[in-house]
């Protein structure tokens, strides 16, 4: 069980987790919190779920959890129109968070991937989905769905990227409620970051993705392009070096050749 007090003594945010919402079962805390039919408006509320009967990743792909083993949760930001011009950051932010939290606490070392996992010994211990709604041409609320692999012990099925946990990294099980406040704690630093020094945030990124460099394809659908990860842009996006020049990715799975 989730020891919601516990966690709340470790949180120190201005408002991000400040609404907090704790749920044993729900179909997807992302689509709860795009609903604006669920009456939920307040910028920086959070929902955990022990467990998702819908939880999904990129493109639609399940994401497995099992029940009280893990971290699954959403964090809504509303109507921050600056802050919704880079998405990719919030994104990043997300992700630095997650990783800084693990190297923090656990002394394991994390890398990242783009453009959203978090990896521990190339093995991939976390995902982040992030989506948004719009009003009129507007963006006016944008979900960051966050799930981490804390206390899970084994995996089953066919996996896109092999997966692992804290708890097989570390070799003992963690206190969620600690990791999830650091996790929160970090993303409203770097959320902060954004708007007063954006290329920080590019720049702590790329010093934790190991795949700059690296020979690399990406595949999208159908489509596969092979190339050099050249670096990545101001707003996050993937520079590929091919042949013919320097091309600009803005979706899809990235591997090493």
């Amino acid at each position: 069980m989730f020891e919601i007090e516990n966690f709340d003594l470790k949180l120190n945010t201005d408002f991000i987790g400040r609404n907090f919402i704790y749920v044993e079962e729900i179909d997807s805390t992302n689509t709860f919190l795009l609903d604006r039919r669920n009456g939920v408006n307040e910028s920086g509320t959070v929902v955990l779920a022990e467990k998702q009967t819908k939880g999904r990743g990129r493109k639609d792909r399940v994401w497995y959890s099992s029940k009280e083993q893990n971290l699954t949760f959403s964090i809504l930001l509303c109507k921050d129109y600056k802050l919704f011009n880079h998405l990719n950051l919030i994104n990043f932010s997300a992700s630095l968070a997650v990783a800084n939290s693990i190297e923090n606490l656990y002394q394991l070392r994390t890398e990242l991937k783009w453009p959203n996992d978090v990896l521990i010994n190339k093995k991939k211990t976390c995902g982040i989905l992030l989506e948004s709604s719009s009003q009129g041409n507007k963006i006016d609320r944008v979900v960051v769905g966050i799930g981490v692999n804390v206390n899970q012990s084994m995996f089953q099925g066919q996996f896109n990227f092999p997966p692992t946990s804290i708890r097989i990294e570390l070799g003992r099980e963690v206190e969620r409620e600690k990791l999830l406040a650091e996790i929160l704690n970090n993303f409203e630093f770097y959320l902060n970051k954004i708007s007063s020094e954006s290329n920080y945030i590019t720049r702590e990124w790329k010093e934790k993705c190991r795949m700059i460099g690296e020979k690399i394809y990406v595949k999208e659908g159908d489509v596969i392009k092979n190339g050099i990860f050249d670096d990545i842009d101001e707003e996050g996006f993937l520079l590929l070096r091919t042949k013919d020049g320097i091309e600009k990715i803005t979706i899809g799975d990235v591997s090493i050749v």
